[in-house]
């Protein structure tokens, strides 16, 4: 479930209605209703080299609600920091008004060494303990290929293993894990389906990443079935790449998702072009997921 809203996600919401009440439209045709869920960004890419006061600046000015904190970027929130630096990104996040949503980790366990997916399980637990301390509601990891000397269905399932271990962690901090549908071969719909039939852990569930691989003649809906169970964040990237964006969000508001589509564009952008690229990327998302 979606936490209640802030008092600015209220008064955002209020704005959009508005600006879809004043939607041109012929004359008796009803006005478009907006989105049940709400848009944010991840820091990969477009603000990779924004520190963390450029992002609680423009983010908000822009329109945008949440935001996914990818490791290695100039944010800088990383598991190295200390109890009083988390207590002062999650104060400089409520007082900018932007929802702390996620964590971009690179955790990831298909690696056919055990001694790797460990590490990326400890790591996955120290990303789990940043996000409870700045109060974000969830950790994404991924799985990023089919190594060629395993069977597959061996590596789904210790992929999923993997993940029931992780999903352990998350739930005793308060946590989800959010598993990006990601790398060749395990990005395929039926591959993460088969991960997630093997993880079967309630904290732990699906972010649509809107890969090509979703697309069968022309329609997201069959990947989206099977993957609708486990839905908890969906990245969205260009608009106009002709990824069936608006069918795409059509599936969200009849799945009733009111959590967040999350922008990641692979460009960076600088800060001074950057609120004009989050202000048209806004109205074109608006145009596209409005009912």
């Amino acid at each position: 479930m979606r936490s209640p809203l802030t008092r600015r996600e209220v008064l955002e919401r209020t704005t959009t209605t508005l600006a879809l009440l004043a939607w041109p439209r012929r004359a008796g045709a009803q006005a478009p209703s907006p989105p049940p869920f709400g848009l944010g960004t991840v820091t990969y890419n477009v603000p990779k080299d924004w520190d963390l006061a450029t992002l609680l600046r423009i983010l908000p000015q822009a329109g945008l609600e949440a935001v996914e904190f990818r490791t290695t970027h100039a944010h800088g929130v990383e598991p190295g920091l200390t109890a009083a630096q988390r207590a002062d990104v999650k104060r400089r996040c409520a007082d900018a008004g932007m929802k702390q949503l996620s964590l971009g980790s690179v955790c990831e366990f298909h690696s056919p060494d055990p001694a790797v997916v460990q590490q990326n399980i400890d790591t996955c637990a120290e990303f789990v303990k940043l996000a409870r301390d700045i109060g974000a509601s969830g950790v994404k990891v991924r799985p990023n290929g089919l190594p060629k000397e395993v069977p597959v269905e061996r590596t789904l399932e210790q992929i999923g293993t993997a993940l029931q271990r992780c999903g352990a962690v998350a739930r005793e901090h308060g946590v989800e894990i959010w598993v990006e549908v990601h790398g060749a071969g395990t990005q395929e719909p039926a591959h993460m389906r088969a991960i997630m039939d093997h993880c079967r852990h309630p904290s732990v569930g699906i972010n649509w990443n809107s890969n090509p691989t979703d697309v069968r003649d022309g329609s997201v809906g069959r990947a989206f079935d099977l993957l609708r169970p486990f839905l908890k964040s969906v990245h969205i990237n260009q608009l106009d790449s002709g990824y069936p964006y608006r069918e795409l969000f059509r599936l969200l508001r009849e799945a009733d998702y009111r959590r967040f589509t999350l922008i990641e564009v692979a460009t960076a952008v600088s800060p001074d072009a950057g609120l004009d690229f989050y202000q048209t990327y806004r109205r074109q998302w608006l145009e596209l997921a409005a009912g």
